[in-house]
């Protein structure tokens, strides 16, 4: 008695190239196969690109850092030379094993991200960084500038900055807009060394330690808010909470407390 054969893919195969079952079968499992393929791809890139990308803007950074509006008086002044530091954000202290140049490799490693919960992510991130180049200015042996780079969701899409704080940590001394797509004219105008210049002297928090730093919807109410946009509502919004997040807990917040306790 012959036996009969039950593998459903041998039997496939034995169908005629003509045969529409054939067909249709063959093109789901390409189909199934190519977005797989492609899925897989997205994730292990990702890393790659966004350490790509880290890379670019440490560079970027750097060549823009002396660009500050104020930033080159501050300098003279004091006499001092700008240090890099990389930071561990979750305990604002110096990474260790982990320099300016190694960090786009430690930033392709997956592990060295956090997922942020939705009610802590303002900036609108979905991850954030564990480890992040930060620029010091000493005089005497204490911090007297320290420059934060960050980013953000504003309105046309991702805003990158650096803002530069006081050795109180809590007055700006100067703001830089390194990357933005706002809308010419209205929220692009944030690239604007006028309006940037309005964040000098304006502080951050209340004596209670209360987060108070906002971009206001039009002039702005001293000390702790800058000149708003017209018309560039949600730009403003966008920075706010760029501004809030990144010196807040889930960023910079620990470091800012070790500069305040002179333990930086």
């Amino acid at each position: 008695m012959a036996r009969t054969d039950w593998n459903p893919w041998r039997k496939l195969l034995a169908l005629p190239n003509e045969s529409r079952t054939k067909t249709l079968v063959v093109a789901f499992l390409v189909s199934i196969v190519c977005a797989l393929t492609v899925s897989g791809a997205t994730v292990l890139l990702r890393p790659i690109q966004t350490a790509n990308r880290a890379a670019e803007e440490q560079a970027r950074i750097e060549a823009l850092v002396r660009g500050i509006p104020g930033m080159a008086e501050l300098l003279e002044q004091s006499g001092g030379t700008l240090s890099t530091v990389v930071v561990d954000l979750e305990t604002g202290r110096a990474a260790e094993d982990v320099t300016s140049d190694t960090l786009p490799l430690a930033l392709a490693d997956a592990a060295n991200w956090s997922t942020l919960d939705a009610e802590d992510d303002v900036a609108g991130l979905g991850q954030r960084p564990d480890l992040a180049q930060v620029f010091l200015l000493r005089e005497d042996d204490e911090v007297s500038l320290v420059l934060l780079p960050m980013t953000g969701q504003g309105y046309g899409g991702r805003i990158d900055a650096i803002m530069a704080l006081r050795g109180d940590m809590n007055t700006v001394a100067g703001v830089a807009v390194t990357n933005h797509s706002e809308t010419p004219g209205l929220g692009g105008r944030i690239e604007e060394p006028a309006w940037q210049e309005g964040f000098v002297g304006t502080e951050l928090r209340a004596p209670t330690g209360d987060m108070r730093f906002a971009v206001a919807r039009g002039e702005a109410s001293p000390p702790y808010e800058v000149d708003g946009i017209t018309g560039a509502t949600r730009t403003g919004r966008g920075f706010t909470n760029m501004v809030r997040f990144w010196l807040g807990t889930e960023g910079y917040g620990p470091l800012i407390r070790a500069v305040q306790r002179g333990e930086f």
